[in-house]
């Protein structure tokens, strides 16, 4: 693997090759809210109106599915893929992210400007995890870092049922002070609204029904989406320069289920030009292999999550991830991970200090 390159490098290459109309909205993909919400409306009513606690929880798993199809297509309206209208683009991106508990405004903030502008670096992406130094700090870190592999493997992929949702709430206590005074009571009440939405749901449906109509659903659609959100970039090394194709992973799935997904494991693409519609990510990913096959990283989504599993997520330096236990290193992606050889590389170069986290 080369050193890092800058994004515009990227995307000015990639722009003399690419049709014009590809950086064009498409407002086409509107058509997936109504159908996510025609989707949601019908399984709901039907848990309801049924006595059977089976089809109760096969329609449940069909609102599942509206809800991640709601994230996806949030994602793609907020980074005005789909509308370039503000008001459209609030709107509809406030409705889509109601079942996952996320803000647009606070989101456009959170990742389409921390994150999108800081990609992987070890201080400024609020959604990088962190190096060994600074997390050793934190108590609940240090616990968890005393458990074995994996058994903490298991809590990070249980913590898939809900963490998306959760870290939105901390990315709201984060930025809401960074916000104007005049912004602050828009993103306030984008955050309270679904909370207010699904409570008169509850109401409604009442406690049993509304377990499988909310609850049930929105713990598969924060797993589903953090399976996807988890790879994108953990495996990756960090970097000082916002380099999508050293800091992002492009995760592939068979046709059907990269089509329900709405093509979002196509990452690479996707960080090289967030406005562009998923619509067209599968060129923009052709492209990037002719002109960088050595740099561009892609996997099956089952084996990013394999390694996801069997990697620990605390980083030793930039390149490398380490097991704080036992002082084992794994390279990151380009640097001794890879989908064609599992390589697990015995630190050398440096012993916890004071015995590391077993003391």
């Amino acid at each position: 693997m080369t050193e890092e390159q800058h994004l515009r490098e990227y995307t000015k290459a990639l722009k003399a090759r690419l049709p014009r109309h590809f950086f064009e909205p498409v407002p086409a993909r509107l058509v997936y809210l109504p159908v996510f919400l025609a989707l949601f409306g019908l399984c709901a009513w039907g848990i309801v109106a049924t006595p059977h606690v089976w089809l109760k929880l096969l329609l449940s798993f069909g609102i599942g599915y509206a809800f991640v199809g709601l994230g996806f297509l949030a994602h793609e309206i907020l980074h005005g893929a789909v509308t370039k209208h503000p008001m459209v683009r609030s709107v509809a991106g406030t409705i889509a992210f109601m079942p996952l508990l996320v803000g647009a405004r606070l989101w456009r903030k959170w990742h389409n400007v921390e994150h999108h502008g800081h990609t992987q670096h070890p201080h400024d992406d609020p959604d990088a995890m962190g190096a060994l130094e600074s997390a050793i700090q934190k108590p609940f870190v240090k616990w968890l870092f005393r458990q074995v592999p994996a058994l903490r493997s298991f809590f990070l992929f249980f913590s898939f049922t809900f963490w998306f949702s959760l870290h939105a709430h901390m990315m709201l206590r984060r930025f809401l002070p960074e916000f104007k005074p005049h912004e602050r009571p828009v993103v306030v009440f984008q955050a309270v609204l679904p909370v207010l939405v699904w409570l008169l749901v509850l109401f409604w449906a009442g406690p049993l029904n509304f377990l499988f109509i909310y609850l049930l659903p929105w713990l598969m659609a924060n797993f589903i989406a953090m399976s996807f959100i988890a790879t994108n970039h953990l495996l990756n090394p960090i970097t000082e320069t916002n380099d999508p194709l050293l800091n992002s992973l492009t995760v592939r799935n068979p046709r059907w289920l990269e089509w329900l997904t709405l093509g979002f494991g196509y990452h690479i693409e996707h960080h090289v030009f967030p406005a562009l519609s998923p619509k067209y990510a599968h060129v923009v990913a052709q492209k990037l292999k002719e002109l960088w096959p050595e740099r561009y990283n892609e996997l099956p989504h089952w084996k990013a999550l394999f390694y996801l599993w069997k990697t620990p997520r605390l980083y030793r330096d930039h390149r490398n991830l380490v097991e704080p236990t036992t002082g084992q290193v794994f390279g990151t992606l380009g640097f001794g991970l890879d989908d064609g050889k599992f390589r697990r590389f015995q630190s050398t170069q440096r012993k916890l200090g004071k015995k590391g986290l077993r003391e």
